[in-house]
């Protein structure tokens, strides 16, 4: 079964294809299937609000179980933020290393216990026929004094677990403890109840 997946962001889908698959559900994005999606204006207030306002306008416009996630890093110190506006904390969307850099920089000085943060995906599945399931799922760390890493993407290699950066798990030792994972797993419990 294809579910539609609203994002271009090839890590988001190959982490949501390596959690959903066991399930028989094949996870496509609309370029996938050679169409665009018509963007969103994402003006809620939550995570949670955001990953339901992709989903819905996903489904109705492909009329396809469609799957959308909204994510993002809230540091305690910084009173949540960047929270939903992770992406474009620095002002552009999607710039991974200005991100990065204005965080270093506002936590600048900022004792090690003092950099608690968590790691928030919120996910909404939509399909055609009305129902919607939402899950939220969290990772709880700290943020580095300087990138370290590679892997991932985002604040990974700043975002510090059991003493190592995200920046250095593989791909599967992520997928088992970080907060989209969790949010995945959750709806992969959620969807063997209905599928």
């Amino acid at each position: 079964m294809d579910f539609l997946l609203a994002t271009n962001n090839m890590k988001k889908l190959a982490e949501m294809q390596r959690i959903l698959a066991p399930l028989g559900i094949n996870v496509v994005t609309a370029k996938m299937l050679g169409k665009t999606l018509t963007d969103v204006v994402e003006d809620g207030d939550t995570f949670e609000a955001n990953a339901k306002i992709k989903a819905l306008a996903a489904c109705k416009e492909m009329n396809m179980p469609s799957i959308a996630d909204d994510s993002g890093l809230c540091v305690d110190y910084l009173d949540g933020a960047p929270g939903i506006y992770s992406a474009r904390f620095s002002g552009g969307h999607g710039n991974d290393e200005a991100n990065n850099d204005l965080l270093l920089k506002k936590l600048e000085g900022v004792p090690t216990e003092k950099r608690t943060a968590y790691y928030v995906c919120a996910i909404c599945c939509v399909f055609p026929d009305g129902r919607i399931i939402e899950v939220r799922g969290e990772c709880h760390g700290n943020i580095g004094f300087e990138r370290d890493g590679n892997e991932g993407f985002g604040y990974d290699p700043l975002f510090i677990v059991d003493g190592r950066a995200f920046g250095r798990y593989t791909a599967d030792e992520k997928d088992k403890i970080s907060h989209r994972g969790n949010a995945l797993r959750a709806l992969k419990n959620e969807l063997e109840k209905i599928l």
